[in-house]
């Protein structure tokens, strides 16, 4: 069982009150209503018509005011248990019930401001309302086991919704227990919690991707289910969340879960049952390595990086990043799960390969997987190098003279200058476990049947622009080539082979080798030299799909053009 795991979701969770008995009236329902709603029980739906449009249903009388346990909304979801509230977004939390499915569900609740609220972003309650609810209605077809499926959304005027709602949504509950449950029960294993966080990583980058948020940056929105999993149960989020605030709140449950505290809004803190973040007399956040033993370096360096202010060193900004690195660090504890683990402070569990046996743990050595790690690569790192000599000495057998600089896609075959020249690949294919195309959002990619020869080791091909008559952004804003390796890479550099001097290149990452513009990320600028340029990647992060966009090209007189002939990629280390 994980360490995450709860008691069965048919239990109450703790701290939440007893639920009132169910009012006779309003739960009867005709058979033909009842077996159309069951057919379409999972889909989203909006409700906008009032229950006396119903032919089969009795009307029920709105609520004038509040919304109290026993409520029923819709003429069809009870309210039993208020189990959070986020003021930021005048929404209330709540666990009901479906009396048509029979089955749990959670319901986020829109209420109308009282008097005196004031908000920074200037709109009116019914403005802000009518935003989260278009919000919410967009995420109608989005699914992923990172957060609760959306059921329905409720506006205005639909059948017994209280006159101070301003709309509410309907989503999967999700059993399990609350943030402030989970870490009330004492420490949790560093990697346990990174794994619980990853899939809503996962649900954010995928969300972001689809041009939606979460809203994950509030503790009472993220449950954690019954195998230790990170999940987001309630929906419609504040109207002026970002992308990044669901960046910081992906690091905030990940504080969370290693330290017992929330890191972000205190106020939100104490209304989960959890203490506040430790800062310094300066205001910074206290890392969870100061604060418990057993944290990897990795999972500190990310919290850093999701919760320091904006432009610090180190920031991570997408939660793509969040999840890899997540990713990573599962991945490297499986792998070495042969060596006993840092001391963490927490007694193993009955599924933990390394056993305590009731004996006193001895602390140790916070750095010694660490250390074990980088002495194993030394060790094969050494042991290529010699079957890499081997391998050039029995090369040198066959082939006159050495290849070219290692690169990231392997040793390519030097070509035979006594050969004819083999005619230019198509846009895209794999050439020594790359593959390269054109990128250009406006469709009408330069030269894409020339894209390959910027990876064929022939300096004497190239790709080039067309060429403009003026300087960009007077046509377009720029034009690139976009490079995928075959899994993501840790780069150290890059040299860029070209005639052209004075055109700027950006080296950006993508997230996919389709993405729009929007979604990459800059991560140096260089100016070609006319000749080998290279460009340093010292610092970047891992990356599968990186973006060479030519922001200004060479030339002048209204002749306006660049060529690239060689690129190679290295690895660090390398």
């Amino acid at each position: 069982m994980s360490e995450l795991a709860s008691p069965p979701s048919g239990a109450a969770a703790p701290g939440e009150s007893p639920e009132p008995a169910d009012p006779e009236a309003s739960t009867a329902q005709v058979p033909d209503q009842q077996n159309s709603d069951e057919a379409a029980g999972d889909e989203p739906t909006i409700r906008t018509t009032p229950a006396a449009d119903l032919p089969t249903s009795p009307a029920v009388p709105p609520v004038p005011s509040g919304t109290i346990a026993g409520s029923l909304l819709a003429s069809r979801y009870r309210l039993r248990t208020r189990v959070g509230t986020d003021p930021a977004a005048c929404a209330e939390f709540w666990r009901a019930e479906d009396t048509i499915l029979r089955r749990d569900v959670a319901v986020t609740v829109l209420r109308r401001p009282g008097p005196g609220a004031v908000f920074d972003d200037g709109l009116s309650d019914v403005d802000r309302a009518e935003q989260m609810v278009v919000r919410a209605l967009r995420s109608g077809s989005f699914e992923h086991n990172g957060c609760a499926r959306l059921l329905d959304v409720l506006t205005p005027g639909a059948a017994s919704v209280p006159e101070d709602v301003l709309g509410a949504t309907v989503t999967e509950w999700v059993p399990g227990r609350s943030l402030g449950e989970v870490v009330a029960d004492g420490l949790i294993k560093p990697l346990a919690a990174a794994r619980a966080v990853a899939p809503l990583a996962d649900a954010a980058e995928a969300a972001h991707r689809h041009g939606l948020v979460l809203g994950c940056d509030h503790p009472q929105r993220v449950r954690i289910t019954p195998d230790g999993r990170a999940q987001l149960c309630f929906a419609l989020p504040r109207a002026d969340v970002t992308p990044g605030d669901d960046v910081r709140g992906l690091g905030a449950v990940l504080y969370t879960l290693l330290t017992s505290r929330w890191p972000l809004s205190s106020a939100d803190a104490a209304r989960a049952g959890l203490s506040a973040a430790e800062r310094t007399s300066g205001g910074a956040l206290l890392p969870p390595s100061e604060l418990r033993p057993g944290v990897p370096v990795e999972v500190d360096t990310l919290i850093r990086g999701t919760l320091g202010p904006d432009g610090a060193p180190g920031q991570v900004h997408t939660a793509a990043a969040v999840q890899r690195l997540l990713t990573e660090v599962v991945a490297e504890d499986d792998r070495m799960a042969i060596f006993p683990p840092a001391h963490d402070g927490v007694p193993s569990s009955p599924g933990d390969v390394w056993q305590d046996r009731g004996h006193p743990v001895t602390p140790a050595d916070p750095q010694r997987r660490r250390k074990m790690t980088i002495a194993l690569t030394a060790l094969g790192a050494a042991v290529l190098v010699v079957l890499g000599y081997l391998g050039v000495q029995l090369g040198g057998m066959f082939v006159d003279s050495g290849g070219p600089p290692i690169v990231v896609e392997g040793a390519p075959v030097q070509p035979d200058q006594a050969q004819p020249q083999v005619a230019p690949l198509p846009a895209g294919p794999a050439v020594g476990g790359l593959a390269v195309e054109v990128y250009d959002e406006g469709g009408d990619p330069d030269n894409s049947d020339r894209a390959a020869r910027i990876i064929d080791h022939d300096p004497a091909t190239a790709w080039g622009t067309s060429t403009y008559y003026q300087q960009f952004p007077a046509y377009r804003p720029g034009i690139g080539i976009m490079v995928s390796f075959a899994s993501a890479v840790q780069l150290s550099e890059l040299t860029i082979e070209s005639p052209s001097r004075g055109t700027v290149v950006e080296v950006r990452s993508a997230p996919s080798d389709d993405a729009a513009f929007s979604e990459t990320e800059k991560i140096t600028e260089a100016t070609l030299n006319g000749g080998r340029t290279p460009v340093s990647l010292d610092g970047s992060q891992p990356v599968e799909h990186v973006l060479l966009w030519i922001t200004k090209l060479s030339g002048g007189d209204e002749q306006y053009s660049s060529e690239i002939s060689e690129v190679e990629f290295r690895r660090a280390g390398a």
